[in-house]
């Protein structure tokens, strides 16, 4: 019986005839609409009724509980899932998704294909379906990033979809579409005027795709149980159809047709070696015993027919599945499944990609270390090693002229110290431009703690020692009372070695309580620069921890602190007139470069984190600049001063007071160089100080004049100074401190001279003791007295300090051999030094 018309009723009315009125049927052969064939299924078993059907492909039917008397020739819906299984396996595609039509023919193969899959390995990323715009379920699957989709749709439906696709650009040689291939010849020419897209689009868009549905005739030469090969079959068919429409389900039908023949046969078979005396012909409806023999004899069905092997497993045709590929507007046959055998065929790799190689299940994304440029890095380190040569050049000059006067009053010590933080920071360069590409992760996270202790440390060192022995310098020539001070480079070692230890401090409790670790950072991805179908994900290295910005605001306020008290002690002894002694000039300079410098470094290498090789051009490049000319600023000067003029640099103004000099300006005689010319606005407040100092110099004058005696008139008479005199002289020299240094004190010396000229050496006035205190202490004799005996005991306090004088020598006349009388003072020891 063969119910054509897809109607329930009809299908019903029709069977229910045949059995009521027909003859005793054997079996039902038919059954195309799978509704009415179900039916009709679900009934059979009342009857003891086998079906056997060649075109009801509905997977419904495949329930062998609900219907267990129902055969059929031709494969389910269902058995291209493992076709398909292994189609995934031989391209090793692991991650698919699926897009359903809301039909329920389509949602149970699709149930179907995810049991398959899940018991094999595969992912299946996204689920999607639809009932009539398909569009929004096309791009989730995108979103997914689903390379593989396996579709269930009819023809209407899958130009919709190839049209979104399109749209979203899921085409091409990154993704691969298998959908259903039972689908008419030229199916889309039907629908693409249902469809909002163009032509040309749509076919770009299905180019490539694999259809898959059973194969209808085997490809196979061989005879079949008929006699016939299943080439001849076809032939045959062709010829007795005419012009009739084909069906693909005639070699099922055919196949159907010898089925039946063959269970027949056993089962006659069967009746004469058992019970000879019962024959097929007694069976009725209510026999169940023959039932049984016929459904028992249909499963054991195994031939070669023109569709191929004809085997059935719990009631469902174990055939063969044919994959076929969508190229250039037609399809072609490229490979088949053999559900038997379980193998897989094909031919010779006739499926075209629309790549070079089959798409990917995924994009795959490749990771890729942003690392640092080899011959940028090369070309930077060629660089530090000139720098790092150029330091050592000044370190063997700081060394070789270490006795040198203008060397030995810079201290060599400390400029040794400024070399060796110079040469640390260069060596920091090298460990900054190590990354991934060179070492190992854990040598990384190693190297990240190293090079910030290296340039930390050099840091401090280099300016620490540069500030401590202007700090130097700054003590002495502030000295307000003109005590003799000597500090010596051992304790400017200590003050660096403090300096030291606070940065050694803030590195271990840093190291200790939040040490740097190796982080990655990850980017957007990229398409591959070389066209293949991976994406490269860029990943960055950087050494960070979970308080970063707390310990970096530590270092940096630390280290402004350090510059800031740079910058104090270079403007306080900016009026210091030894070249060999004053750096506040040079050290002015380094300061400002050095913190431009590192403030547009930060902020740009901050900026350019995402590119290694600008961030670690501009650090190396930062460092570089600034070690080079803070050594520049410090070594080159007194290098050119040592070549061309080295007694200038270790020289102030030099003052003679003879006789001679009486020719000259009365103002000549009271030129002392000040301290700090420039500090007008600390005149005003000392001016009241000055009165009241001069009151007491005039209170000390006459000891004064006892003592000037002795040296200049009697000097071969007095063997010795008493102690008492000399405290005298030292209370004298701090009061000159304040009073001779001042230009206040220029404009009262001016005024007196001017209302009272001066009067010979030596000569005696009457009136001159009846005269003002402090206008006769001020006098030009007193004044050239005072002066010839505190510039060589000013020379002698401060040379002990620079490594002059012995520091033994605390007075020049402290003992009666130290004495003018037997003792022969050179000329230099009358010179006074600028800035006392």
């Amino acid at each position: 019986l063969c119910f054509f018309q897809c109607d329930n009723a009809k299908g019903l009315k029709a069977f229910y005839d045949a059995i009521k009125y027909g003859p005793n049927h054997l079996m039902v052969f038919g059954g195309v609409c799978a509704t009415v064939t179900s039916i009709i299924a679900e009934s059979l078993k009342g009857w003891n009724l086998v079906q056997l059907s060649f075109a009801a492909t509905t997977p419904e039917l495949a329930d062998k509980k609900k219907y267990p008397y129902f055969f059929r020739t031709v494969p389910s819906d269902n058995a291209v899932n493992p076709a398909i299984l292994k189609l995934l396996k031989h391209y090793q595609w692991k991650r698919v998704g699926t897009l359903t039509q809301d039909v329920q023919r389509f949602s149970e193969v699709r149930n179907d294909l995810t049991r398959v899959l899940y018991g094999e390995d595969i992912e299946i990323s996204d689920t999607e379906s639809f009932s009539n715009d398909p569009c929004t379920s096309v791009k989730k699957l995108k979103g997914n990033d689903v390379r593989i989709i396996l579709g269930q749709f009819d023809e209407e439906m899958a130009v919709k979809v190839f049209c979104c696709a399109y749209d979203e650009e899921m085409y091409g040689s990154k993704y691969q579409w298998i959908i259903p291939g039972w689908y008419e010849n030229l199916w889309w020419e039907s629908w693409i005027n249902s469809s909002q897209c163009l032509s040309k689009n749509l076919l770009a868009a299905m180019e490539g795709y694999i259809g898959v549905d059973f194969e209808p005739l085997s490809s196979k030469i061989a005879k079949t149980i008929s006699g016939r090969t299943p080439q001849q079959y076809e032939k045959e068919y062709n010829a007795k159809r005419g012009d009739g429409q084909s069906s693909k389900f005639h070699g099922y039908a055919y196949d159907g047709i010898w089925v039946i023949a063959e269970t027949l046969q056993r089962a006659m078979k069967y009746l004469n070696d058992t019970n000879k005396h019962q024959k097929i012909e007694d069976f009725n409806y209510t026999n169940h015993k023959l039932g049984k023999i016929f459904l028992d004899a249909m499963n054991e069905t195994n031939f070669l027919g023109v569709t191929g092997q004809v085997v059935f497993r719990n009631g469902e045709r174990m055939g063969t599945i044919k994959f076929t590929q969508f190229q250039e507007r037609k399809e072609v046959k490229v490979g088949e499944y053999n559900a038997v055998a379980d193998t897989l065929e094909i031919f010779n790799n006739s499926i075209r990609f629309q790549g070079l190689e089959p798409p990917k299940d995924k994009t795959i994304i490749q990771e890729e270390l942003r690392k640092i440029s080899l011959p940028l890095y090369s070309i930077l380190s060629a660089l530090t090693i000139l720098g790092m040569i150029m330091a050592s050049a000044f370190l063997f000059f700081n060394i070789k002229n270490r006795n040198q006067k203008l060397i030995k009053m810079s201290s060599p010590y400390m400029n040794n110290l400024i070399i060796l933080g110079g040469m640390l920071s260069y060596a920091s360069i090298f460990l900054f431009g190590l990354d991934g590409s060179f070492v190992s992760e854990k040598t990384f996270e190693t190297l990240c703690t190293v090079r910030t202790w290296i340039l930390t440390v050099g840091y401090t060192t280099a300016f620490g020692a540069m500030f401590a022995k202007t700090w130097r310098v700054h003590a002495i020539f502030k000295n307000v009372k003109m005590k003799k001070k000597i500090i010596k480079d051992q304790k400017l070692l200590v003050i660096v070695g403090g300096m030291l230890l606070i940065d050694l401090c803030i590195l271990i409790c840093w190291q200790v309580v939040d040490p740097l670790r190796r982080t990655v950072e990850k980017y957007n991805m990229e398409p591959d620069p070389a066209g293949r179908d991976i994406s490269i994900r860029p990943i960055l290295e950087h050494c960070e921890n979970t308080h970063m910005t707390i310990w970096l605001g530590i270092v940096y306020a630390y280290k402004g602190l350090l510059m800031l008290f740079g910058c104090f002690l270079a403007w306080e002894t900016r009026n210091v007139s030894i070249p060999a002694l004053n750096d506040s000039k040079y050290i002015g300079m380094s300061v400002y470069n050095v913190g431009i410098m590192c403030i547009i470094g930060a902020a740009v290498s901050f900026l350019t984190r995402d590119q290694p090789n600008v961030q670690f051009c501009i650090v190396a490049l930062v460092i570089i600049f600034c070690s080079t000319i803070t050594l520049c600023l410090v070594f080159v000067p007194k290098l050119i001063t040592l070549r061309t003029n080295p007694d200038a640099a270790t020289q102030n103004r030099r003052f003679q007071f003879t006789q001679n000099q009486k020719k000259e300006d009365s103002k000549t005689s009271t030129s002392v160089t000040s301290v700090n010319q420039a500090s007008t606005s600390r005149l005003e407040g000392l001016q009241s100080e000055n009165h009241r100092l001069r009151m007491k110099i005039t209170e000390l004058d006459k000891d004064l004049e006892e003592v000037t005696m002795q040296l200049q008139d009697t000097p071969e008479k007095t063997t010795y100074i008493k102690q008492n005199h000399y405290q005298d002289l030292n209370d004298i020299l701090s009061i000159r401190n304040f009073t001779d240094s001042k230009d206040g004190e220029k404009a009262i010396l001016k005024n007196h001279l001017d209302q009272n000229p001066p009067a010979q050496w030596g000569s005696s006035d009457p009136s001159r003791t009846s005269k003002d205190p402090i206008e006769d202490i001020n006098s030009p004799e007193h004044i050239q007295r005072r002066l010839s005996l505190q510039l060589p005991i000013l020379h002698h306090a401060y040379l002990p300090s620079i490594g002059g004088v012995d520091a033994s020598c605390a007075s020049p006349c402290v003992s009666p051999s130290a004495s003018p009388r037997h003792r022969h003072v050179p000329p230099s020891f009358r010179v006074m030094v600028s800035g006392l």
